[in-house]
């Protein structure tokens, strides 16, 4: 593979010392780019700052591309990989040896059809699969190898750059899904980003002060080197494991978009942001210009926080490597694949919802305007999923957000219950009262230190089963068609976490 370079490509080098959440920088650069909005002229000016890399490795043998939706629209799916290359002045940022650049971390972006709601996949380094043929410098192709991490395809050939056409390969015979675009992110640009926006907010669960790296616990806002350091340590949070580092990247990606969102989308937030965004990039041909990848990110604009969930593909420890967990996994690429959302459902029309619903978040869309009036908008209200229903207390924000309550807040799940509790803090039983009427037959409970309200979601919010049916397959390799679920596969309900969560929800693992 023969990098096409729109600015000048030179060495690379790839240290074992800082493995970085590259996928977090990646991910956070198109979804920023693309919540951002910004005008056409803004990319041009910035059309030299993007490299692409050769399709020459791009298998012939693919998925289909996903047809168009009734209303149109068509889903697109996106790769975002990262690069642990030190040339370009990333060494000072990341230190460590030169070496084959490496990609230890990937999310596949599924942009429903609606281009309003997406759902970013997570797949972690050591997870096991089979690397399909790919391209060497030479010309050659390789033989299909099985049972290899993720990240080796990325290092097929040994390319200084990395071979993300190697990875996209892979992830396409894995899944089954046509893959529309893939991008690469270094991470001085991920550093650059957080600095344009004067630091992200996160939530560090403990104490770190291990390999070169300190961090103290709480929250707190971070930028530059403070916030790579964040996104790329193991050692120092819970087990330690790279499972524990994605909820984080995960976590981080949700807070960068919310403060893109906050800040607004003058020249003067957006020109240093996407200058530093776009310097990042290494994208497929598609994209090779500033202005493709304009139009790409103007596409995506409806996207809101909360119409975002990111979820790790079902895993479970293999001795020091991970395995995926089936049918759970096949279930999940299965339903990308026909542009499902995680509880089954079809994809909504342009402006109707693609998420997870709930006949919770329903019946607050439904209510009587009277009842919806008499919860005061200001009423702090803290929402918690005990359904095990994934992005069903964000979904059932959203809806309260949609009904003039300013003051909503997700939190981290709790244990399951089968009914939803409605807690309420000293003189707020009114409130609670009129709440109630939005969520009948929920059980109302005095809480004297409650600060507001606290609605937690039971197994009653849940969305009704979808109606089972086969699925199509319509991609290769390895996916496998299976019935759609009647109910969330607790693998992905597990691995699941809406973008808008608690910035402390489930941040740590072992």
């Amino acid at each position: 593979m023969t990098d096409v370079p729109r600015r000048t490509v030179r060495g690379a080098a790839a240290p074992r010392r800082a493995r970085l959440a590259r996928a977090a920088g990646a991910t956070a650069a198109v979804l920023v780019l693309a919540t951002a909005g910004a005008g056409a002229w803004l990319y041009q000016r910035l059309d030299q700052n993007i490299t692409t890399f050769s399709a020459d490795g791009i298998a012939t043998s693919r998925p289909p591309v996903a047809p168009p939706a009734a209303g149109g629209g068509r889903a697109v799916n996106v790769l975002l990989l990262g690069s642990d290359t030190r040339q370009d002045g990333n060494g000072s940022l990341g230190g460590g040896e030169e070496g084959v650049g490496h990609s230890d971390t990937a999310i596949l972006l599924h942009v429903y059809a609606d281009h309003q709601h997406a759902v970013g996949v997570s797949i972690p380094r050591d997870t096991l699969v089979t690397v399909p043929a790919c391209r060497l410098p030479d010309g050659r192709w390789t033989a299909a190898k099985h049972n290899q991490m993720f990240n080796s395809a990325f290092t097929v050939g040994e390319f200084a750059k990395g071979n993300p056409a190697c990875t996209q390969n892979t992830v396409e015979a894995l899944t089954g899904l046509r893959i529309d675009h893939t991008i690469v992110v270094d991470f001085k640009g991920f550093a650059a980003m957080t600095a344009a926006v004067h630091g992200v907010d996160v939530c560090v669960p403990n104490d770190v002060d291990s390999y070169g790296i300190h961090l103290t616990k709480g929250r707190q806002t971070v930028s530059g080197q403070t916030a790579l350091d964040y996104v790329r340590a193991r050692h120092g949070f819970g087990d330690g494991s790279d499972i524990g580092r994605v909820k984080r990247q995960q976590a981080f990606m949700s807070s960068l978009i919310k403060k893109v969102q906050a800040q607004g989308f003058n020249p003067t937030t957006i020109l240093p942001l996407a200058d530093a965004a776009t310097k990042s990039l290494t994208v497929d041909p598609e994209l090779g210009s500033a202005y493709k990848l304009a139009e790409f990110a103007q596409s995506l604009q409806g996207i809101k926080l909360s119409d975002i969930t990111f979820v790790t593909v079902p895993w479970r420890y293999q001795g020091e490597r991970v395995a995926l967990v089936q049918p759970d996994a096949d279930t999940l690429w299965n339903l990308l694949r026909q542009d499902r959302t995680l509880d089954g459902r079809a994809t909504a029309s342009p402006g109707a919802s693609a998420s997870p619903s709930s006949s919770a978040a329903a019946s607050a869309s439904a209510s009587p305007s009277g009842s919806a009036a008499a919860l005061p908008p200001n009423v702090p209200i803290t929402v918690h999923n005990a359904a095990g229903s994934p992005g069903l207390a964000g979904k059932a924000a959203s809806a309260l957000r949609a009904k003039g309550h300013s003051d909503v807040t997700v939190g981290p799940n709790t244990t399951p219950r089968r009914t939803t509790l409605i807690e309420y803090g000293p003189g707020r039983n009114a409130a609670a009262e009129a709440l109630v009427q939005l969520y009948p037959g929920a059980e109302l409970r005095a809480d004297a230190a409650a600060d507001g309200l606290v609605l937690t979601l039971g197994q009653d919010s849940a969305p009704a089963d979808p109606e089972t049916e086969e699925a199509s397959p319509s991609g290769t390799g390895s996916a496998r068609p299976t019935a759609l679920p009647s109910t969330i596969p607790t693998g992905i309900a597990e691995n699941a976490r809406p973008a808008d969560s608690d910035l402390c929800s489930d941040l740590s693992f072992g």
